[in-house]
């Protein structure tokens, strides 16, 4: 019993360091060792801890998708990726790229988040002055002032509206319901950026192509002369540094 109680807080720790992202050094040897035994001896503490254990694996696999749906990923993605087709650099960068700044710039913008979730959640439970139940709730708190502060109004009214719930109230939203709302927001935000970042490179591209027209070069492909012309831009306005600001700023 003392070994599978043990397994749970390990699996539990492993769930609020991958979704919050905290600081944690463990010293060499730190972990006990990890067996289960599965008895038929009819025993009831048994078969509930079974099924606990089995729901923290089923959390475990889902935490990818939890960690992206709830964080500021997402729009930070769909951002780089609208900037990377809008320079028509495809070769240049790769989806790799795209992928790991975003995952930094999310353990950048989240930062904060983590810390407040580490002090009040984290430590409590390591020292055993906390239950699970309240770690989670602890832990959620932050997390929730987080996507209650992304998430429009509109967004929020909507799903409140399909819940059809009479018992939600705005100072009372479930995470079923501000979850998807908040996704619905990151989509939005995301698009509007990348419509703006858009723009400048649609009038080089329009440039480009009339005045090839113009030339009678219409077997030329336009995008193999502006892509140079769209990097130099984008180079003389210090674009990175213009965008990653933008998008830090704009979860502030």
């Amino acid at each position: 019993m003392s070994k599978i109680k043990n397994l749970k807080k390990i699996m539990f720790v492993s769930l609020l360091f991958s979704l919050f992202f905290f600081r944690l050094s463990f010293a060499e040897n730190a972990f006990p060792n990890i067996s289960i035994d599965i008895n038929g001896d009819g025993n009831p503490s048994n078969l509930s801890n079974t099924i606990e254990m089995v729901l923290l694996f089923t959390i475990l696999s889902l935490l990818p998708t939890i960690l992206i749906m709830m964080t500021s990923f997402t729009r930070v993605l769909i951002i780089l990726s609208f900037l990377k087709q809008a320079m028509g650099a495809q070769q240049a960068l790769s989806g790799r790229v795209l992928i790991g700044l975003s995952l930094f710039l999310t353990f950048f913008i989240m930062a904060p988040v983590g810390n407040e979730i580490y002090e009040n959640s984290l430590t409590p439970y390591l020292s055993e002055e906390i239950t699970q139940e309240e770690a989670l709730q602890r832990g959620m708190d932050p997390l929730r002032k987080f996507m209650m502060k992304q998430t429009r109004k509109s967004d929020l009214d909507l799903f409140i509206e399909l819940a059809k719930d009479e018992n939600i109230k705005q100072d009372n939203i479930p995470n079923r319901v501000l979850i998807p709302a908040f996704l619905i927001s990151e989509l939005k935000s995301g698009f509007i950026m990348g419509v703006i970042l858009f723009i400048p490179f649609i009038i080089i591209d329009m440039v480009v192509a009339s005045t090839l027209m113009s030339m009678g070069m219409m077997m030329l492909p336009p995008v193999m002369i502006s892509l140079p012309f769209k990097l130099l831009l984008f180079i003389l306005v210090d674009g990175w540094t213009l965008v990653i600001r933008s998008i830090v700023t704009g979860f502030n």
